[in-house]
């Protein structure tokens, strides 16, 4: 069976040449806790998606605040400059991770960047769609769910497991925190053992987030600062996903996790 990545390289030559994402990352491997076995051509990039309608952008500085984490804490390489873009932006294929976030109703995509964004996942790339309202039912919500079945017709958004690989991507990760604790599941659609789509209600950017005298910007009910940390610790987790393969699946990794596990 081959990996996600040599399918992705695979496709890509068939398709007349790498895609830029598959050029910068597709060297890089990570070990147990996140040793760097190959180095890539260039530092991990926060990318947003701007779309019409709506607020695009609820916590301006959520990324920053993550990315922090994520350079303390692994040894990826990261740009602390977030890139932001619409879905037609010719350099979307440049970047192997999107970040959709929001709390209100939004313009539909139109058939063009439908199309473009089930390439982009199809062919490797990853989002992360962060409901930043805070409740269940949100306008926001509503949205994603109409949005997603014509993303992928045969697929559904479905919970993950915590068994799932995001969740044990870098940290072993139990539980999904957030700003708010909405839901207790992440849910996702997957092809094969990949997961393109990662959908959280419970507003991770708003659990990063701190204003310009650094202090955070909201609370983290009803657990406090151990739900912020959970919070990071699930941000690093997705990004790590986002750049590496479903490796905690392969049984050189069982005995470690369940002494974890307990």
């Amino acid at each position: 069976m081959i990996t996600r990545r040599q399918f992705v390289r695979q496709l890509a030559i068939a398709a007349g040449g790498l895609l830029p994402w598959t050029r910068a990352w597709a060297g890089m491997r990570f070990e147990v806790g996140g040793a760097r076995t190959e180095e890539p051509s260039g530092p991990f990039i926060f990318t947003q998606v701007q779309y019409r309608g709506g607020d695009w952008d609820p916590h301006p500085s959520a990324s920053v605040e993550l990315l922090k984490e994520v350079d303390r804490r692994t040894s990826i390489a990261v740009s602390f400059q977030r890139h932001t873009l619409t879905v037609t932006d010719p350099d979307l294929f440049a970047y192997p991770f999107l970040y959709l976030t929001g709390a209100l109703d939004f313009t539909p995509f139109t058939e063009e960047e439908i199309t473009t964004l089930r390439r982009f996942l199809s062919f490797g790339g990853c989002m992360l769609v962060n409901d930043a309202s805070g409740y269940r039912g949100s306008a926001f919500e509503r949205r994603i769910r109409e949005e997603v079945p014509r993303l992928f017709p045969d697929q559904a958004l479905e919970r993950l497991p915590f068994d799932h690989a995001v969740f044990r991507s870098y940290y072993l990760v139990r539980m999904v925190a957030g700003r708010r604790l909405v839901s207790p599941s992440l849910e996702g659609v997957t092809i094969d053992e990949w997961t393109p789509l990662i959908y959280c209600q419970n507003d991770l950017g708003g659990a990063w987030e701190r204003d310009h005298l650094g202090n955070w910007r909201h609370e983290c009910l009803p657990g406090g600062e151990s739900q912020r940390f959970q919070s990071f610790m699930l941000g690093v987790n997705v990004v790590m996903y986002a750049m590496t393969e479903n490796y905690k699946k392969d049984k050189i990794h069982i005995p470690f996790i369940n002494r974890k596990l307990g």
